[in-house]
């Protein structure tokens, strides 16, 4: 039998399976004369693992920060679980767990402080916030640093105590942006076991990430986008095809040199 410290509490199941659990249509973002987003529509099965990647600038912040409330579309709609994100936010964002790249934490509150926060803020009873929190910084190998300031914690800490804010209220989705940068390669293989289990428990898991290697093995779709737009999206053998994922990526992508480098660079 499993302890409840060994996983993550587990997603609420009172949501329609068949519905996708993210589906954007038309997302669009102008910041000044840039486009960030053009036009983007995906759909996220319910249950699935799903990888955003592209380059630098592609848009994938954007898009999942339209995606899940924290950005207000030009044009385009989201839905979570068929909920409208924008006609219903409140609702759409109870099914929600994100971990945003670049957004600020409470950082002069403890981990544990920091985690019982968000579970009371999602509407949980406190002894429910304390029994889940007591698990999450377990799981997360946080337990002897719950009482230290966040802004105290290293990178790699810093972005687990944001996983374990994110993951407390039991979400139906996970969306993670760049979750396993700066993170040790230890605490990175334990996160990845964290999310898997969460999966096949019936979540579903959104992330972004520039680590194609990572992208390959963990997915079970993807989609790659560059300027703002969708090149391909599909099941990561439909998207590879023959090849790795990261070379299909260059070859949609483009901009690989294959030159040597300057004269002065080779030194033999």
């Amino acid at each position: 039998m499993t302890n409840a410290s060994n996983r993550p509490p587990a997603p609420d199941h009172s949501v329609d399976p068949n519905t996708p659990a993210l589906q954007v249509t038309g997302l669009a973002k102008k910041f000044g004369e840039k486009i960030a987003v053009n036009g983007i529509s995906l759909t996220v099965p319910t249950g699935s693992f799903y990888g955003l990647v592209g380059p630098n600038g592609a848009g994938k912040t954007t898009t999942l920060s339209m995606a899940t409330g924290l950005l207000r579309p030009d044009y385009g709609q989201a839905f979570v679980h068929g909920v409208d994100m924008w006609q219903h936010p409140i609702e759409a964002k109870r099914l929600l767990g994100i971990l945003a790249d670049g957004v600020k934490l409470f950082d002069r509150l403890t981990g544990e402080q920091l985690v019982t926060y968000n579970g009371l803020l999602s509407g949980l009873d406190r002894d429910t916030v304390a029994q889940r929190t007591r698990d999450l910084l377990a799981l997360l190998d946080l337990d002897k640093a719950g009482g230290t300031l966040v802004v105290d914690y290293s990178a790699g800490m810093t972005k687990k105590i944001a996983l374990a804010s994110a993951l407390v209220h039991a979400p139906r989705v996970l969306v993670l942006d760049e979750p396993f940068e700066s993170v040790d390669p230890v605490s990175a293989a334990n996160i990845r076991d964290i999310l898997k289990g969460y999966v096949q428990n019936g979540g579903t898991v959104i992330v972004s990430s520039h680590s194609m290697d990572l992208v390959q093995r963990m997915c079970d779709h993807v989609a790659v986008i560059a300027a703002g737009r969708v090149l391909v999206a599909g099941t990561v053998d439909e998207v590879r095809g023959e090849s790795t994922l990261e070379d299909k990526f260059v070859e949609l992508v483009g901009g690989r040199h294959h030159a040597e480098g300057p004269e002065w660079l080779r030194l033999s």
